[in-house]
């Protein structure tokens, strides 16, 4: 099993940027898809997220009307665009399929490794 992030970097505030997550080794179109993010010194934030079911979306406040969640089941990728960055967005970005369990099959959750975002000028 494998989620590998990518798009990540250095932007200026006010730019953009297109974050992708690849995933590979089980059901891609069976999961829920989210984005999380990591400041230093924080807790790891929920960003966003995508059901597997219906494609129902849900956002941050602080990130609503900016970033926007997506996924391609062909492809087993979800994407996260980002517009209007702010040096508060600045973090490391991970994504998170999990599949809530049901009867007597567990829940299961992956982790990818992670991308740096940083917004500064």
């Amino acid at each position: 099993v494998q989620l590998v992030e990518s798009g990540g970097g250095l932007v200026q505030p006010g730019g953009s940027l297109r974050l992708s997550c690849a995933a590979s080794g089980f059901t891609f179109s069976s999961y829920d898809m989210m984005w999380y993010r990591q400041a230093p010194g924080k807790e790891r934030e929920l960003v966003a997220t995508k059901t597997s079911a219906g494609g129902s979306t849900t956002y941050a406040d602080s990130v609503k009307g900016r970033f926007t969640i997506s996924r391609d089941n062909g492809k087993s990728t979800v994407y996260l665009q980002m517009n209007s960055l702010k040096p508060e967005d600045t973090a490391v970005y991970y994504c998170n399929a999990v599949r809530i369990g049901y009867g007597l099959r567990p829940s299961t959750s992956y982790w990818g490794q992670g991308t740096q975002v940083t917004v500064s000028s």
